[in-house]
């Protein structure tokens, strides 16, 4: 499975990515050897994924999303609850 994420940083920015496996990718991040945006915004969290069946299909919806104003972002993860295994 391919997912696309938005992460809350820790000041507060928004974080667009995607990765095959989003469990592990959110350590990755929250060790320091994420993306570098994220490197000196720790910790972030993840508030709002997508599943995909193809990694084409996840880019082109990263894309999407990064194109997002703010506020949109925050719209679309309104109310989306993070399964339990994503925040161990």
């Amino acid at each position: 499975m391919n997912y696309v994420y938005i992460l809350r940083c820790n000041d507060e920015t928004l974080y667009t990515g995607y990765t095959n496996n989003l469990k592990n990718r959110i350590k990755v991040h929250n060790n320091g050897k994420g993306a570098k945006y994220t490197r000196c915004r720790l910790p972030v969290r993840v508030v709002y994924y997508e599943e995909y069946e193809t990694k084409s299909e996840a880019m082109k919806r990263e894309y999407a999303i990064k194109r997002f104003r703010r506020i949109d972002k925050i719209k679309l993860f309104e109310g989306f609850k993070v399964e339990e295994m994503l925040l161990k």
